[in-house]
């Protein structure tokens, strides 16, 4: 989880600053909190930097990670869109696994055509 959100934090503050990614963390964990209350304890820091996880257990430190980012990229999807937020995984992940293809392709979909 830290590891994702910090390597997502410099090119979103680059796009939007880094007062845009801190707030965008911070909505992105209240709504991985209501799913996974024992996110309670985590709370977003100034600099962007998440603080307390270490007091989530163990067995539910994955699958809060995984809640977080998913509202944090489906949250860029809101913002920014499918193809400025996909181009951007990609730079930071670009071995992501064979799916992102089909990422590629609805991102690239226009339904106007």
């Amino acid at each position: 989880m830290v590891r994702v959100s910090e390597k997502l934090r410099r090119p979103l503050s680059a796009l939007a600053g880094a007062s845009a990614f801190r707030v965008l963390l911070a909505r992105a964990l209240i709504l991985a909190k209501a799913q996974v209350p024992t996110l309670s304890a985590v709370q977003v820091q100034p600099d962007g930097s998440l603080d307390g996880l270490s007091q989530v257990p163990n067995d539910q430190a994955e699958e809060g990670g995984v809640m977080l980012i998913a509202h944090l990229i489906g949250l860029l999807v809101a913002f920014i869109g499918n193809k400025l937020t996909l181009h951007m995984v990609l730079d930071l992940w670009p071995d992501l696994p064979g799916s992102i293809s089909e990422l590629q392709k609805e991102s690239e979909y226009d339904p106007t055509r």
